[in-house]
């Protein structure tokens, strides 16, 4: 959970736009252009090959963010870069208000009904646009649970790595 060396994936590389050597990304910053706060970045490609990289300037476009890297000057270079995942270290990200997680904070956490009975690890959480949505995975099954507090989610101690849930175990 505290490990000074851990990463966190903040977006990727969309692919290029224009000519001018600039690239598309997706960003999951919120805002989405905060992504140019955090760095230096370690780019990632497919085949796991790592480099690190400071630098890159970008703008929200209202459509896209936009991102110029050092030393990409045409369209052909900028398409080299497609796919690239954008990571940073979780260190580098300020600390969460009260009361607010960060989702790569909560995976792999122990999940618990308010009874006791264990469910499982957060896998992973995603946006419905409703509500939010943590995944909790044993090895039996996969429960997604609406994260919604204090309805469901009854508490989260990161400290402890538990969060515990008002669920139905059979659900």
């Amino acid at each position: 959970m505290n490990d000074p060396g851990r990463r966190i994936l903040l977006g990727k590389v969309a692919g290029a736009l224009g000519l001018r050597g600039e690239v598309k990304l997706e960003s999951w910053t919120e805002p989405r252009d905060a992504i140019f706060r955090y760095q230096p970045w370690t780019l990632r490609d497919a085949q796991g090959n790592e480099r690190e990289i400071s630098g890159v300037q970008g703008r929200e476009t209202g459509k896209h963010v936009v991102a110029t890297f050092p030393g990409v000057a045409d369209r052909d270079a900028a398409d080299a870069l497609r796919g690239l995942e954008i990571y940073v270290p979780r260190t580098a990200l300020p600390p969460a208000r009260p009361g607010e997680f960060y989702w790569a904070d909560l995976e792999g956490l122990r999940v618990v009904t308010v009874d006791g009975v264990e469910l499982g690890t957060v896998s992973h959480l995603f946006s419905t646009g409703a509500n939010d949505v943590l995944v909790a995975r044993d090895d039996e099954r996969e429960r997604m649970i609406p994260f919604v507090q204090p309805q469901y989610v009854t508490s989260i101690d990161i400290d402890a790595g538990v969060i515990t849930v008002d669920w139905d175990p059979d659900f």
